[in-house]
């Protein structure tokens, strides 16, 4: 079982991707955006590597107007060697990577320009991964579309643009369940049809579900027939609803305890699982330790990570994991993220934050010149009178920190969560 996330990363530098408007569209701009967006993948990939994490949704924008008349440069060609060495390493890892066009990649559409605008979105996505040269096991999530108050001849519409799609693309599709118009019962039957892998995704399921009395693990199974060898282990989507916001809005983090009810009510390891969240990587690292047992010194690694934020958050939660990982012998993966998730849903208070923000400045106290040290003074006072927030404080030091090189900074979440 691999557990991944999608498209962006959290707290790893250089790894952010770039677009411009259509009235600023040149060659040579597209060539520049196109350079920064590979280096940024390549180094999201090199930061997977890293970390163990073999399951990752590469980002729509990686090629700016990848799919519109207006990008007429050959970058399959001009990009080949990067192309094919960031595929390399995706290969030699063993990870397994995807796309997923956005909402307006609507192949049942009754309008013939959208769907070809859908056409030619969907032949972009299969040329990057084409480009990285990985295998069909690789894919593009699709969903159904939309109803046009007629949902059978909605899904006949699917199905007939779908059987003229080259055998490239329809190789890549798998077909995704949503959460207002198309249920798992409905994708299922269009996937069985054209004889294309269905993703069971939890939360829209939860929100658009075709009978409540069915367990998302039936679902799964059901699922599971859709999937062929070359179609590489099943993948699955999950989520959690954010509380107080509205249905189907992804929670910050992946609350570690449903998460585990949900993997072990699976049973089966043969499978892939996307999590759909807005901390990416930190909820997926999150879950593959507790999935696997990485040993204390992963724990630990995740705490150098997350110390100075649960500092902030809550001084109490930050004593007790710290005594939590005296134990070298142990590995209390679930209670660690419990104590964490807990810290981090605390509210602001001054005094914790300053305290926080000390700590941080300790390791500019000896190095950092007069004036930095006189601004650092003011700025706690400002906020101490309400007169400054405290991210611009942690702007500041993030500033700093990139100065004097302090990357056991810089690797933490402290700026970024």
């Amino acid at each position: 079982m691999n557990i991944g996330y999608a498209c962006l990363v959290v707290g790893v530098p250089d790894t952010n991707f770039k677009n411009c408007i259509l009235k600023n569209v040149s060659e040579a701009r597209l060539k520049d955006l196109i350079t920064h967006n590979l280096k940024s993948l390549e180094n999201i990939i090199d930061y997977n590597i890293s970390n163990n994490i073999k399951l990752f949704r590469i980002s729509s924008d990686l090629i700016p107007f990848g799919s519109s008349p207006i990008n007429v440069i050959p970058w399959q060609e001009l990009f080949f060697s990067q192309l094919q060495r960031i595929g390399e390493k995706i290969k030699r890892s063993d990870m397994r990577v995807s796309m997923h066009p956005g909402q307006y990649t609507v192949l049942n559409s009754p309008n013939s320009e959208v769907v070809e605008r859908a056409i030619d979105d969907l032949i972009y996505h299969t040329r990057v991964l084409d480009s990285l040269e990985v295998g069909t096991e690789h894919k593009i999530v699709l969903h159904i579309g939309g109803i046009y108050n007629d949902k059978q001849l909605a899904i006949k519409r699917f199905v007939s643009h779908f059987k003229e799609l080259d055998d490239t693309v329809k190789q890549r599709i798998v077909l995704e369940n949503d959460d207002r118009l198309y249920n798992i019962a409905d994708v299922l039957e269009i996937g069985t049809l054209l004889n294309t892998p269905v993703v069971f995704d939890n939360l829209h399921n939860e929100i658009n579900p075709c009978n409540k009395q069915m367990s998302d693990t039936y679902w799964i199974n059901e699922c599971k027939k859709t999937w062929r060898q070359k179609d590489g282990e099943q993948k699955v989507h999950y989520s959690q609803q954010e509380p107080l916001k509205k249905p189907g809005s992804h929670s910050n983090t992946i609350r570690i305890n449903e998460f585990i009810d949900f993997y072990e009510t699976i049973e089966r390891k043969d499978i892939d699982i996307m999590l759909e969240v807005k901390d990416k990587n930190l909820s997926a690292i999150k879950c593959i330790n507790c999935t696997s047992n990485r040993g204390i010194k992963a724990l630990e690694l995740e705490w150098s990570k997350y110390k100075y934020t649960v500092l902030e958050k809550s001084p109490s939660d930050y004593l007790e994991i710290r005594s939590l990982l005296k134990d070298k012998s142990s590995y209390p993966v679930t209670y660690f993220y419990n104590i964490i998730e807990n810290a981090l849903q605390k509210p602001e208070k001054i005094g914790n934050s300053i305290n926080a923000l000390q700590h941080v400045w300790g390791y500019f106290k000896d190095i950092a010149s007069e004036k930095e040290k006189e601004s650092f003074i003011k700025k706690v006072k400002n906020y101490q009178q309400g007169k400054a927030t405290v991210t611009s404080i942690k702007n500041s030091l993030r500033k700093m920190a990139v100065k004097y090189e302090q990357t056991y900074l810089l690797d933490s979440y402290y700026f970024d969560i």
